[in-house]
């Protein structure tokens, strides 16, 4: 739909808040990504292409939009300039002059009001502090631009280590707050609730590692709560029966991870990199947490790390079929409920090109479309035109949206084939 077929082109950014044919957001991975109430694509940051080439903590803190009716982008704010420190103003108060710090690898909802909200990542602080993990909240206003600072610090751990705070599990608190972090999971309910899920960071003692602590927000009352999970790093799993509920049932620690929400307020998470005291390596098993219960399920997939692919034929669902172990894929759910999962970074370092359909009513995978094989170019076409050839080719790390239509649109990431790698500013549409 736009962009370039090339790695680590520049970005366009034109006036700021004026569209045109020739915006684009410069090549990127691990940024942030919204979707608004009126179906607007939105991202934020990441790790960006700068001269060439993605450079050592080039990370953006500049704010699109991209506008579905006429299918242009427009640069909102932030920073065309890389590396750039937060403006974080008084703490619950919206202002323009307000931004959040370049990062990447940050979490990102939309809530029932159509406000965008971002939390943590690799960030540079108020001071300017090279990157590092952070802990801060923030909510964006769509209609205004206008960024407020929620909940946690305005400092990142190379000043000054955030630890969690968890107070008692389940009950909020205003002085609950989880612990600085990236690559964490997701969710928005219904209700108006964030969820987050795991991460690499800070625990309740400040030592650093991966996590598997569930925590759930409420806006309206500004409090974070403890649901799940461990207050310490690399905490193992206990899978329990595979499709049962249990009360001991927990999902290891991990990160980058793929999250979805069902229409019945359930979260769903695939894979990641899993972490345990003595090992580490790719999972790819599937998760259900039960909001209305706190019970996790162990749905499918493996237990164990670094699980291969089984494919079976092309467009046919099968018990037996599943993805294999990997990180930073992307996901989208579509009207129809069924889960979608695409790409990712698989064990040894190779990136995955395969779209993948999982449907909770059969628990059944089917892998609809890409190569079963690793490191694949893309295959472009015309821009604008769609075509049975066309693929987006192997990646990690990009950003991904369903819109009001049930489309689900892909941009950028990083990527390699045989002839080399990069990152991407490239958008995709693909109507299931």
């Amino acid at each position: 739909m736009s962009g370039s077929d090339a790695w680590n082109a520049s970005g366009v950014y034109g006036t700021p808040g004026v569209a045109t044919a020739d915006n684009v957001p410069g090549a990127r991975a691990g940024t942030a990504n919204w979707a608004d109430s009126a179906g607007n694509l939105w991202l934020f940051g990441g790790d960006i292409a700068v001269s060439g080439g993605l450079a050592v903590a080039s990370v953006g803190n500049d704010l699109w939009k991209y506008d579905l009716a006429n299918q242009q982008w427009t640069w909102i704010g932030g920073s065309s300039t890389p590396n750039q420190p937060g403006v974080y103003g008084t703490k619950g108060a919206a202002s323009p002059s307000n931004i959040p710090g370049a990062r990447e690898a940050a979490t990102s909802w939309t809530d029932g009001s159509g406000n965008l909200w971002l939390f943590g990542g690799i960030a540079y602080d108020s001071l300017g502090g090279y990157a590092a993990d952070i802990n801060d909240l923030w909510k964006l206003n769509p209609s205004d631009g206008a960024w407020a600072w929620v909940s946690g610090s305005n400092v990142n751990a190379l000043t000054s280590p955030a630890p969690g705070v968890y107070g008692t599990q389940g009950l909020p608190s205003t002085t609950n707050v989880p612990g600085a972090r990236d690559s964490a999971a997701g969710w928005a309910d219904r209700s108006g609730n964030l969820w987050l899920f795991g991460g690499y960071g800070y625990d309740s003692t400040g030592t650093f590692g991966a996590l598997n602590d569930l925590w759930r927000f409420n806006p309206g009352t500004n409090t974070w709560a403890w649901i799940s999970g461990s207050d310490a790093v690399f905490a193992s799993g206990v899978y329990g029966i595979q499709g049962v509920p249990a009360a001991a049932n927990i999902p290891q620690a991990r990160e980058r991870v793929v999250a979805w929400i069902d229409d019945a307020g359930d979260l769903w998470l695939f894979g990641g990199i899993g972490w345990s005291s003595t090992a580490a390596g790719m999972l790819n098993d599937l998760w259900k947490f039960s909001p209305a219960t706190s019970l996790w399920t162990w749905i499918s997939g493996s237990d164990a790390f670094d699980a291969i692919s089984v494919y079976g034929t092309q467009g046919v669902p099968a018990a037996s079929n599943i993805p294999g172990g990997r990180e930073s894929a992307v996901g989208w759910i579509d009207p129809s409920g069924n889960l979608w999962l695409y790409g990712g970074l698989m064990y040894g370092g190779s990136l995955f090109s395969e779209l993948w359909k999982y449907s909770p009513p059969t628990n059944m995978w089917t892998w609809v479309s890409g190569s079963s094989m690793p490191d694949v170019a893309g295959i472009y076409g015309t821009e604008g035109t769609p075509g049975k050839s066309n693929f987006p080719g192997s990646r990690s790390a990009a950003a991904a949206w369903t819109d009001a239509a049930g489309d689900l649109w892909l941009f950028g990431g990083a990527q390699q084939d045989t002839q080399g790698g990069g990152t991407l500013n490239d958008l995709w549409r693909y109507h299931p």
